[in-house]
């Protein structure tokens, strides 16, 4: 089991008690302003969404991680890689992406655990580059882009929704 301990988080595979925490966050529509339409997921919705990260782990030898609170065990959301088929213009690329609830916000886990997925990118899966896709006005998911160090490269629009999105992609050999 792939499992990567951070200063405050711990970002490992999927379980059956994380699928109501992660339908609660999937529900709160400010947490899904940005994602996509902007509507949120349901129970059902969600066990869909945690079986294809896990089929992907599976598949792929990566995926979105639980992330999960280091002192109290609170499942906080997601971070991790994933091959997006949104955007077939990006070809077969490698995304980083994260999804933390609410109360969560505005503590630094986001950036913490995407760094630690970086890392588990460059250092345990070999990859070379590593792909941000951030839906224009989202401030937020910009500054730990920023914080990663990964610069825009090209801009796009959401195929389903229309919403402008921001490409930006960082070189693994350059993160090290």
């Amino acid at each position: 089991m792939t499992e990567i301990h951070t200063p405050r988080l711990v970002l490992r595979r999927w379980t059956d008690d994380d699928l109501v925490p992660m339908a609660e966050i999937n529900a709160d529509l400010e947490v899904m302003r940005w994602i996509g339409d902007g509507s949120g997921y349901d129970l059902e919705q969600t066990a869909e969404a945690i079986e294809r990260w896990e089929e992907e782990w599976d598949e792929e030898g990566f995926g979105l991680f639980a992330v999960e609170l280091l002192a109290s065990g609170e499942l906080a959301g997601f971070t991790g890689l994933s091959v997006p088929d949104r955007l077939p213009e990006l070809g077969s690329v490698v995304e980083i992406s994260w999804r933390l609830g609410r109360q969560f916000w505005g503590q630094g886990y986001a950036s913490e655990a995407a760094h630690a997925a970086l890392e588990f990118a460059l250092e345990d899966r070999g990859l070379d580059r590593v792909f941000a896709v951030v839906r224009s006005g989202d401030e937020a998911s910009r500054n730990v882009v920023a914080k990663l160090g990964m610069e825009l490269v090209s801009e796009t629009r959401d195929p389903e929704s229309g919403h402008p999105l921001q490409v930006h992609a960082i070189d693994l050999t350059e993160y090290a």
